[in-house]
């Protein structure tokens, strides 16, 4: 076992997640427990819980990350019209649940954990969208466009957390195909929404 001294608690904390992140993506988030990690990282339960409070907590972090790669990606999603820009966003978020799918997975396990960090990455998904159905309606309120982008947004999650249950019968064409109509149909049916 490694010796407290030996690393700063933020290097064991990095450490303690980069262990947890690995499990998650080798065996999936139901095979994560402490001894696992303690066993990667050779530092002992103790040591865990000196830098997380809880499992809970590591996992909500883990999610925070898992979160703020996708964020990144989502970002760098170029903008040519809000139509495209939609379909491109959906598409990137599709691909990235399949390379990363362990932890894509794991991002709206309900346990009870959240913070304001993880809020704010969660409401940053959103914004591209809100801005994209904006700029196609722009006289619908704030309110309403806010609420159409967590719609659409979540009915892409749900077309992907359902057609990706196992990955090595998914025909991602398929998946891209039904979730371009979801956001073909949804658009054409907002650019008529009536003020």
């Amino acid at each position: 076992m490694a010796r407290r001294n030996e690393h700063s608690l933020d290097e064991i904390r990095e450490m303690i997640l980069d262990a947890a992140e690995s499990i998650i993506i080798n065996e999936g988030y139901s095979a994560l427990t402490v001894r696992k990690i303690t066993k990667k990282i050779g530092y002992t339960v103790a040591s865990i819980y000196m830098v997380f409070t809880s499992m809970a907590e590591l996992v909500l972090q883990i999610k925070i990350n898992t979160l703020a790669d996708l964020s990144k990606k989502l970002q760098r999603v170029p903008i040519a019209n809000p139509e495209q820009h939609i379909n491109e966003l959906a598409n990137t978020y599709l691909h990235f649940a399949v390379k990363n799918f362990n932890r894509w997975s794991m991002i709206y396990m309900l346990n009870g954990q959240s913070n304001e960090e993880y809020q704010q990455i969660k409401n940053q998904l959103y914004s591209s969208i809100e801005t994209d159905l904006a700029l196609l309606v722009p006289y619908c309120s704030p309110q309403l466009i806010k609420q159409a982008a967590r719609t659409l947004w979540n009915s892409i999650h749900g077309i992907c957390s359902l057609s990706l249950t196992d990955l090595e019968k998914v025909d991602i064409h398929v998946v891209e195909k039904d979730i371009k109509l979801l956001v073909d149909s949804f658009v054409a049916g907002w650019k008529y929404k009536s003020p």
